[in-house]
């Protein structure tokens, strides 16, 4: 059995974490979040110490290991995107390994100094990439990987997931603390398509606004054009009509990709994999990074060569200036 500390415990994917650590027959030693709306540590770890404020769940942490003898071997962060660099460094100091979700960091070049605390401690920082357990996902990249060597894919992927006006007041709306829209939404499908489909050859952004994003990229196997937004008003009529709000789509040479199932255990499985040593680290993150930090860079250059249909959408105004 292995004791876990978790950052981030009031957060949407939290649970999962909690889940994952429980199912692979492991320890909640103590938990931190900065809000207290936590009760679903009940259904987990109970007994779990729970704290509202760092500096008492670090010297919580200290005394657990040197009055009672009890020290953590990992810390599981689900907190927001920039504070991802500075809890690693907490676990590693801590002398206990990273379970971080993605984005593991936000540039590149964090990743370049994380790698110098992980010789220092010898200590592993992993990365949750659960699309890359992902049943359906494994057996495409295996279908790619022992089909023809030359064959170029036509691959479009659309991500629409709705969000409220709240979602411009939270960090979520910071792109100095989320990373923006790409970043904050879309990270795991970058990192899903280039690791079946190779290296970046080129990265092409259209359209780049609060609530919506479109562009092109060119991987060593395939051709995609990609599009995401949180605005409800995008989704595809019937999939309003329904009463959705959320609409995910890969289609790869104009075959959707069925992957819709398959979700519920992905981190149990990526918990499984870390524990075995099997998991996905600081270099697997890289790619996805550097994707995603070009992506908020770059200018974009409008609707030119080979662009995602729904960039043709009607832009909308930032909720907040309709409502100033």
């Amino acid at each position: 059995m292995k004791n876990f500390a978790l950052i981030g415990a009031a957060g949407y994917i939290a649970p999962r974490h909690m889940k994952a650590i429980k199912d692979t027959g492991n320890h909640l030693v103590a938990a931190l979040d900065n809000f207290d709306s936590v009760g679903v540590i009940d259904s987990y770890f109970p007994n779990a110490d729970f704290f509202t404020e760092f500096e008492r769940f670090d010297r919580h942490i200290s005394k657990l290991q040197y009055d009672k003898d009890v020290h953590l071997d990992y810390v599981s962060i689900c907190t927001p995107n920039y504070l991802h660099d500075s809890h690693i460094r907490f676990a590693l100091r801590q002398g206990a390994d990273a379970i971080c979700e993605k984005p593991l960091v936000l540039n590149p070049w964090n990743i370049d100094a994380l790698q110098n605390i992980e010789n220092e401690t010898g200590n592993k920082i992993w990365n949750i990439l659960q699309l890359r357990v992902h049943q359906s996902i494994i057996d495409l990249k295996n279908k790619i990987e022992n089909g023809p060597k030359d064959k170029i894919y036509d691959v479009d992927l659309t991500y629409l997931t709705s969000r409220g006006n709240w979602y411009y007041t939270s960090w979520k709306g910071d792109n100095t603390k989320s990373g923006g829209i790409a970043t904050n939404i879309g990270v795991h499908f970058y990192d899903m398509l280039s690791w079946i489909f190779g290296d970046v050859k080129e990265n092409v952004v259209h359209l780049h606004t609060h609530d919506r994003a479109a562009g092109y990229l060119e991987l060593e196997r395939a051709r995609v054009r990609w599009f995401l937004s949180i605005n409800e008003d995008v989704l595809p009529k019937e999939v309003q009509a329904k009463g959705q709000r959320t609409y995910r789509s890969i289609t790869i040479e104009g075959k959707e990709l069925e992957f819709s199932g398959g979700f519920t255990d992905l981190h149990t499985r990526s918990y499984e994999d870390i524990l075995g040593g099997k998991g996905y680290g600081l270099e697997d993150a890289r790619q996805a990074i550097e994707i995603v930090h070009t992506i908020r860079n770059a200018k974009p250059i409008g609707l030119k060569g080979e662009y995602h249909p729904l960039a043709k959408k009607e832009l909308s105004s930032h909720p907040f200036k309709r409502n100033a």
